[in-house]
């Protein structure tokens, strides 16, 4: 299990609480709890009860997501740095979202009593958490428009980009789930990622891809240049 000071390290440096007064993280750390998942491990699925926000330290989380009475799809990965949960605090109803680890993963638990508690102490507490909603928010907005790009690869570049916080970190996906969130094909992703490989912009593994050069994929995936 990562310790504390490591779980801080992360959570401070970047995603939504980096960007949080002192005393407002202070606040979260100390109330949070390190929680672990195996590969493959249902966190919530959407319908489960109410409950609290997850930091990510290290690993992944696919995020999956579906209209009623639909199966749920994947919508994102979230990687180190990334919170979700935030839902049932703001409209104290049940999970709208799925949540399970890619891979083995460390994260921070705030529980949802521990939210009320902060938000009733601190009377901008509220808007803090929003913040968590309208960071995931801006994800699938950013989502949707990458998806009208007509590009194959530019989509698939964009997904990518989407994903990761920083450089130098895997990112758990099978050629397929980046197909998924990217609207491509198996065929388009495989040949998309030799292409990348090719520039120095990422490196791939079984079922992992790791972003070498964010700047030369972010430049590429803006350019418009195929």
């Amino acid at each position: 299990m990562i310790g504390p000071s490591r779980a801080r390290d992360v959570l401070s440096s970047i995603g939504w609480l980096s960007k949080q007064p002192k005393e407002f993280q202070a606040e979260v750390f100390g109330r949070a709890v390190p929680v672990k998942y195996a590969a493959g491990e249902v966190i919530y699925r959407l319908g489960d009860p109410l409950g609290g926000i997850y930091g990510i330290v290290s690993g992944a989380l696919i995020v999956t997501a579906a209209p009623p009475a639909a199966t749920p799809r994947l919508v994102h990965v979230l990687t180190p740095g990334g919170w979700v949960g935030e839902g049932p605090f703001l409209s104290r109803e049940p999970r709208l979202l799925g949540l399970q680890a890619a891979i083995a993963t460390v994260a921070v638990y705030l529980p949802l009593d521990s939210m009320d508690q902060i938000a009733g102490r601190d009377p901008t507490a509220t808007r803090r958490f929003t913040r968590i909603m309208l960071n995931n928010l801006n994800i699938l907005i950013r989502a949707f428009y990458d998806l009208q790009d007509h590009d194959e690869h530019r989509r698939i570049a964009l997904a990518l980009r989407r994903i990761a916080a920083t450089e130098d970190t895997p990112i758990p996906l099978a050629q397929s789930a980046l197909g998924t969130l990217s609207n491509t094909s198996r065929k388009t992703v495989n040949a998309a990622l030799h292409r990348f490989a090719k520039a120095g912009w990422v490196k791939t593994a079984y079922r992992s891809v790791t972003i070498t050069n964010l700047k030369g994929l972010s430049r590429y995936a803006d350019s418009g240049i195929d």
